[in-house]
């Protein structure tokens, strides 16, 4: 039996936009397509009374040093050359969120969720700003309007605060999160172990 891969995502984590570029070459390797389902990272937060990164370890000492030293690692190791870190960090994302469910609903979807994470993590463009984050939009092709129009029916805010509810019933903490059937991963370092849970409920257990 095949299983279901879902990745829940905020374009806000830099660590989401580093799985989404990595994503690709193990869906290539495992013959699995990952499910995206977007989430909002605040609403988690508040839901599990977590913190980001930058609040919670903001008095250890040396910690958050190391998680950019960390970071930088990564993306040296995996070839991530486009990677730069968004000066406008933490970034208020809740209405690109909801222009992501607007888009899976109505079509576009791909296309907007690769513009956004380019925006935000290539261009170190201001996202969190409405107007920016049009001009980006209508820069790359796409119809603001109309996916910002469609962001606020209720029926979008409803399915993003479901698909963010749920996700906490089921474990998650933060983003990303990837489920591989019932079995949770947190973070862009448990990419390895996703691939082997993959192809171990493939019936394929030998791993990458």
């Amino acid at each position: 039996m095949m299983p279901k891969v879902e990745f829940l995502f905020d374009f806000g984590s830099p660590n989401a936009y580093l799985c989404y570029k990595l994503i690709p070459e193990i869906e290539e390797r495992t013959a699995r397509h990952f499910d995206y389902v977007p989430v909002l990272l605040g609403g988690i937060f508040k839901l599990t009374n977590n913190r980001p990164p930058m609040e919670a370890f903001a008095d250890v000492r040396n910690k958050l040093e190391y998680e950019r030293l960390d970071m930088r690692r990564f993306v040296r190791q995996h070839r991530l050359i486009e990677f730069e870190w968004n000066p406008f960090f933490p970034v208020n994302t809740l209405l690109l969120m909801r222009g992501a469910v607007a888009t899976q609903l109505d079509g576009g979807f791909d296309r907007y969720v690769s513009v956004v994470f380019r925006n935000m993590w290539e261009n170190a463009t201001d996202m969190g700003n409405p107007e920016v984050a049009y001009a980006a939009l209508e820069k790359a092709g796409l119809d603001p309007d109309a996916i910002f129009n469609r962001a606020q029916s209720p029926d979008v805010k409803h399915r993003l605060m479901e698909n963010t509810r749920q996700a906490v019933e089921r474990g998650t903490f933060g983003v990303p999160t990837i489920f591989v059937g019932d079995e949770i991963f947190f973070g862009k370092d448990r990419l390895r172990e996703v691939e082997q849970e993959i192809l171990t409920q493939s019936g394929h257990p030998k791993g990458p």
